[in-house]
């Protein structure tokens, strides 16, 4: 199966092949100040999966995760592990944005402390591979 989806202005747009490896949410503080909100909520992917049209921008955010941003509208795509081995697509830019539920949520020990967690999915203080 292929998922599409794009930015807020359209100039950038993007296919996602098959399953990802994994759909978080995650809480942790440098998400929530590179998103501007209390969490990134990311499918996760190869990156040979993905292929992507259109001029994005790039911050190393930390040694191992560069984030993508459209260049003419600023919208929050994917973040890429800077080893090569997986790709993160914001959920809320696939045109189906209900495509892939998450099943966990990550860094909780980070989130902000109005967000409430009740959703019934498992809930790690930190990262997990």
């Amino acid at each position: 199966m292929i998922r599409e989806g794009g930015c807020l202005c359209g100039a950038v747009r993007f296919k996602a092949e098959g399953e990802p490896l994994n759909v978080r949410i995650c809480h942790c503080r440098t998400c929530q100040k590179a998103m501007g909100s209390p969490f990134y909520a990311r499918a996760m992917f190869e990156p040979r999966a993905v292929t992507v049209e259109g001029e994005t921008g790039r911050f190393l955010s930390s040694p191992a995760i560069a984030r993508e941003f459209c260049t003419a509208c600023g919208t929050r795509l994917f973040t890429r592990r800077t080893n090569g081995t997986a790709m993160g697509i914001a959920l809320a830019c696939f045109d189906d944005r209900n495509a892939f539920p998450p099943t966990e949520h990550i860094w909780v020990s980070e989130k902000i402390a109005w967000v409430c967690i009740d959703d019934g999915l498992t809930q790690y203080p930190g990262t997990i591979t």
